[in-house]
């Protein structure tokens, strides 16, 4: 079995919470439907640390440096990938993170993802797509 290592940040800036909207996997030839979910992606070799491609990720997908790490959370995202991807797992380490730009310098980087923004935590809940990642929300008590 193949298993994505992965990391992923529920970001924050005052009381609202960071999400970019996804077009493209490069794991697959499958294309997806967009949908909203936080910044998460890949541990790549060149990374140091894992704190390391948490911020790598961050400004890959956002375009910021902006961002202090709080706390690395207990809990994981994990899931298994429909067949066509390269892995059939992916197990995401999570981290806790305060965004602490001006929001001038949110822009995606990234060709996978074509929106960066803030939303309330209660529209959050409702504009998340993946299950896995509303469950964890609820596990964490945000």
């Amino acid at each position: 079995m193949k298993i994505r290592q992965a990391v992923g940040a529920v970001v924050f800036q005052k009381n609202e919470y960071l999400l970019v909207h996804k077009i493209k996997n490069i794991d697959s030839e499958t294309d997806i439907i967009g949908h909203w979910d936080f910044p998460k992606g890949g541990v790549e070799k060149s990374d140091k640390d894992i704190e390391n491609a948490i911020l790598r990720e961050l400004r890959e997908e956002t375009g910021s440096d902006n961002y202090r790490i709080i706390k690395r959370f207990d809990n994981e995202i994990c899931f298994t990938f429909p067949k066509g991807y390269k892995y059939d797992m992916q197990e995401t380490v999570m981290f806790y993170v305060e965004y602490q730009g001006d929001r001038e310098d949110l822009a995606s980087q990234d060709e996978e993802i074509d929106d960066v923004k803030f939303f309330s935590k209660d529209v959050l809940m409702k504009t998340l797509f993946l299950e896995e990642t509303r469950e964890f929300l609820y596990e964490i008590k945000l």
